[in-house]
C-alpha cells in the first residue's frame, strides 16, 4: 500500500518526462510563439511557463527538490540556483557571451540525475557548486526569449522565473520530506534520479548528434 504512490509519482514523472522531450526546441525555448515579450503580462507569463516547457529545465529544478529532500540538504540550496538563474539572464540580456551554454545545461541535468541515481553522498558544497553554475547556465538560455526586450517585461520575466523555479524546486522537497509514510528511503530518489539523468542524456545527444 505503501510503495502505490512511489510507483505511481516515478510513472508518471517518466511519462512527463517523455511527452516533454517530444515537443520542438524551438517551442521548448519560447512560451510566445517566438515573439519577443512586449508587456508586463506577457513578460511574467514567459517567466512563468519557460522552466515548464523546457524539459531540460524542469528536469534540474525537480532534481534539485529531490536532492534536497534525499540528502537533506538546506532549502536554501535552490534558492541559490534561482538566483544564479537570474544572473544569468542578465548576461545574456546584457550581449555577454557563455559559449556551450545548452550543452553545460543539459550537462548538469545529467550530472545532478547520476549523482542522485547512484545513491552516493554528495557534500553541501559540491551540491551547492552545481546549483550554482547550472543555475548561471540555465539562466543564460533563458535569457534567449527575452533578448532584445524592453526592461519592463524583462523585469516580469525574472519575476516569473524566480516564482516557478522556487514554488518547483522547494516544493518537491518539502512535499517529499513531509510524506513519511511513504517510507522513501532509497529507491525512489534513485529511480526518480535514473529519470532526470535519461532527460539529461537524450537533450545533450539530441545537441550533439547531427538531426
Amino acid at each position: 500500500m505503501t510503495r502505490s504512490p512511489i510507483r505511481a509519482l516515478v510513472r508518471g514523472a517518466a511519462l512527463s518526462g517523455l511527452s516533454l522531450l517530444a515537443t520542438s526546441p524551438a517551442f521548448a525555448h519560447h512560451m510566445m510563439d517566438g515573439e519577443l515579450p512586449a508587456t508586463f503580462t506577457q513578460g511574467l507569463l514567459s517567466g512563468l511557463g519557460h522552466p515548464i516547457i523546457g524539459p531540460d529545465h524542469l528536469a534540474f529544478i525537480l532534481a534539485a527538490g529531490l536532492a534536497v529532500a534525499a540528502a537533506g540538504l538546506p532549502l536554501l540550496l535552490p534558492v541559490l540556483f534561482v538566483a544564479l538563474s537570474a544572473v544569468g539572464v542578465g548576461l545574456h540580456v546584457a550581449g555577454v557571451g557563455l559559449p556551450g551554454a545548452e550543452l553545460l545545461v543539459a550537462a548538469s541535468v545529467l550530472a545532478a540525475g547520476a549523482v542522485i541515481a547512484s545513491g552516493r553522498r554528495l557534500p553541501v558544497g559540491g551540491w551547492a557548486a552545481l546549483f550554482a553554475l547550472a543555475g548561471l547556465f540555465h539562466g543564460y538560455a533563458y535569457g534567449e526569449s527575452i533578448f532584445g526586450a524592453e526592461a519592463t517585461p524583462v523585469v516580469a520575466y525574472l519575476i516569473g522565473l524566480a516564482a516557478i523555479q522556487s514554488a518547483l524546486a522547494v516544493g518537491v522537497a518539502w512535499l517529499l520530506r513531509s510524506r513519511t509514510a511513504w517510507e522513501w528511503g532509497r529507491r525512489l530518489p534513485r529511480l526518480a534520479g535514473g529519470t532526470v539523468a535519461a532527460v539529461g542524456l537524450f537533450v545533450l545527444a539530441a545537441q550533439v548528434i547531427p538531426a
